[in-house]
């Protein structure tokens, strides 16, 4: 596969757990910052080549052929993660665009001496969970913060946003893997967060608070 078909079917993957009857065009080409004619146009190729399903209208969805190529694209992608930020010190905020160009590796190889140098991960340093070499991947039950109330208690364990200007934001609040995150209030008009974390009070928008998983 291109690069390109490949970056797709991680993409389709990623937007079916929002979208299980089926991602739109519209939806992708926003996912991809691309043209809708253009999203359209790999689509059939991926649908010619038997890795998903198409209906016009009704959007598409990968088929057991295309979640085994997602999954193994997506392996690569968070265990080169792991090791630019474990290995190379990285910040969390710069792992993610070196490794979307190294996910492209076609070794099966290099990926399973990546995986035993690594002492076998389980997540990345995004928190998301790594599938293993049979595709199989770790449930985890999680919280968006923006999901909770006052009074309760929630262990940061992922994001869902890896832009480098979020990532950058949590830095800066010192917000990372395993931060205990306190809910003390909520605002009604804008559902904003007053939160306090360690021994500091912050004010966290509901953009952000969408953004940050937990384990409550």
């Amino acid at each position: 596969m291109t690069f390109s078909e490949e970056n797709y079917l991680k993409s389709i993957y990623a937007l079916q757990k929002e979208h299980p009857k089926g991602v739109s065009t519209n939806v992708l080409s926003k996912y991809l910052d691309t043209k809708p004619a253009s999203a359209t146009e790999m689509i059939k190729k991926l649908d010619e080549k038997g890795l998903v399903h198409y209906q016009p209208y009704q959007g598409v969805i990968l088929k057991d052929s295309g979640a085994v190529s997602a999954l193994k694209i997506i392996r690569k992608h968070r265990l080169w993660e792991t090791f630019l930020a474990n290995k190379l010190d990285f910040s969390w905020d710069e792992i993610h665009d070196v490794a979307e160009q190294l996910e492209h590796i076609k070794s099966d190889k290099l990926i399973r001496e990546l995986d035993k140098f690594l002492g076998y991960p389980k997540h990345d340093p995004h928190g998301d969970p790594i599938p293993d070499e049979e595709g199989n991947v770790i449930k985890m039950e999680k919280k968006r913060v923006s999901q909770l109330n006052p009074g309760d208690i929630g262990t940061c364990i992922g994001v869902n946003d890896t832009s480098s200007s979020f990532l950058q934001f949590l830095d800066q609040q010192n917000i990372r893997l395993g931060s205990v995150i306190h809910i003390l209030s909520v605002q009604e008009f804008d559902k904003s967060m007053t939160v306090r974390i360690d021994d500091r009070e912050l004010l966290l928008s509901q953009i952000a608070t969408e953004h940050i998983y937990v384990r409550v």
